[in-house]
């Protein structure tokens, strides 16, 4: 009996040690990375499409023009406003005017740029047609003005881009010779060119289907998601670059970063899940002009998130293995 528990025993350590390693080979960030890369890929591609065709659609503050919002009796409904805006007499005359209804029941008119005098004399004339109305909104913005936002948010984009290129490449000049500091700052940037794309990529379609328009202050989402993402990107590499110095023998530079993610991974989703509770938060519970503001951050710290694991790293295997 007791060689038999002996033997019974041993038997049964060796499979629990290799279901141990068999589960952590399939854990492995480098063996994910390799579908993880192509979905990145499909993803950029089809928001690029999307950004091309149907295309956004871009907000007063990009195009020139005058929004309002306001309120009109219960009784009436979107079609008597669009009537009576419609039918307003002016030189040159509204043509095209998009109505949409807000959550609070307000209406949103965006039509061309009107001035002082037009403005108020529609005001009176929605008055006249549909009764009491009340103007909660009014903000007009000239096509120069328009162009010029829109010129500087890309300047904008691209300026962070650059100076984030140069500011990685500067922090992580003391990586072992055998890594380039620039690959650190060249792979931050094609992750965070990933995230904004694929982030307004799904706001292109968001625009389609709601109310939504790209406006400066979709734009400032888009520089936070930059800096929240190039922020949890530098998190990793700093681990990687602190492994590589403190490792006492010559592994892979694959089992680094392998190695690396696993030690960041709790840090780095704590810190995102917290950041979206909060920002869920005030999403549900905050002012209806900035809910897109939120729901575009949420969407691209989650994007932000998964391209620092699964896309920057894994870059930057792939890029030393092919130099190597």
């Amino acid at each position: 009996m007791k060689g038999g528990a002996f033997d019974l025993a041993g038997l049964l350590h060796p499979p629990t040690l290799a279901l141990s390693e068999h589960s952590t080979e399939r854990m492995s960030f480098m063996k994910l990375s390799k579908a993880t890369l192509i979905l990145s890929a499909l993803l950029v591609l089809t928001s690029i499409i999307l950004f091309i065709v149907p295309g956004p659609k871009l907000s007063i503050d990009f195009t020139g023009g005058t929004l309002m919002e306001i309120t009109i009796p219960e009784e009436k409904e979107k079609a008597d406003l669009e009537l009576a805006v419609r039918s307003f007499a002016t030189t040159p005359s509204i043509d095209y005017v998009t109505i949409n209804r807000t959550k609070a029941g307000s209406y949103i008119l965006r039509m061309r740029d009107l001035s002082n005098e037009e403005h108020l004399a529609l005001q009176t004339h929605i008055a006249k047609e549909v009764g009491e109305m009340q103007e909660m909104q009014f903000t007009t913005i000239g096509p120069t003005v328009g162009a010029t936002l829109k010129k500087r948010s890309v300047w904008a984009l691209g300026i962070a881009a650059i100076a984030i290129v140069f500011y990685l490449a500067f922090a992580f000049r003391k990586v072992p010779r055998h890594l380039s500091p620039w690959k650190f700052g060249m792979v931050a940037v094609i992750a965070l060119i990933h995230d904004v794309t694929i982030t307004t990529g799904i706001f292109v379609v968001i625009s389609h289907l709601t109310a939504f328009e790209f406006d400066t202050l979709f734009i400032t989402a888009l520089m936070t998601i930059i800096g929240y993402s190039v922020n949890d990107t530098i998190i990793i590499f700093d681990r990687i670059r602190d492994n590589l110095f403190l490792q006492e023998k010559r592994e892979p530079f694959e089992q680094t970063v392998e190695q690396s993610l696993r030690q960041s991974l709790m840090r780095t989703a704590n810190t995102s899940f917290s950041t979206i509770i909060m920002l869920s938060a005030l999403f549900i519970l905050g002012a209806e002009s900035i809910r897109w503001f939120v729901l575009t951050l949420i969407m691209g710290i989650v994007i932000g998130t998964y391209s620092s694991i699964f896309l920057a790293a894994p870059l930057l295997v792939y890029w030393r293995s092919k130099r190597s």
